[in-house]
C-alpha cells in the first residue's frame, strides 16, 4: 500500500464512519470508492488493511454478521466498519 493511498483510505474511513455515527456502519468499498471511483476494486485489500489498522488503534470497530471481530485474527468475507463509541 502506498503511504499516501493508505493514509487517504484511513482518513476516509474515519470521516465516513464519523458521519454515520456509532450505530451505523460503512463498507470498505465506500472508502475505496471515495478515494478512487474508477479503480476502487483495486483498493479493496488496502481499504481492509486500513480498517484493520484503525481497529487496532481503537478508532473503529470491524464487524462480521453483526459481531465484532479481532483485527489481529485472519477473517474472510464481507466486513462492516463503524466508528468506535469510546
Amino acid at each position: 500500500m502506498s503511504t499516501d493511498t493508505g493514509q487517504r483510505l484511513r482518513d476516509t474511513i474515519l470521516e465516513l464512519s464519523r458521519d454515520r455515527g456509532p450505530d451505523k456502519t460503512i463498507c470498505p468499498s465506500d472508502a475505496a470508492r471515495a478515494v478512487d471511483a474508477d479503480n476502487w476494486r483495486e483498493l479493496m485489500d488496502e481499504a481492509r488493511d486500513a480498517a484493520r489498522a484503525l481497529a487496532r488503534e481503537g478508532k473503529v470497530v470491524i464487524t462480521q454478521g453483526g459481531e465484532a471481530v479481532d483485527p489481529d485474527v485472519e477473517w474472510r468475507g464481507p466486513i462492516r466498519i463503524s466508528i468506535s463509541a469510546r
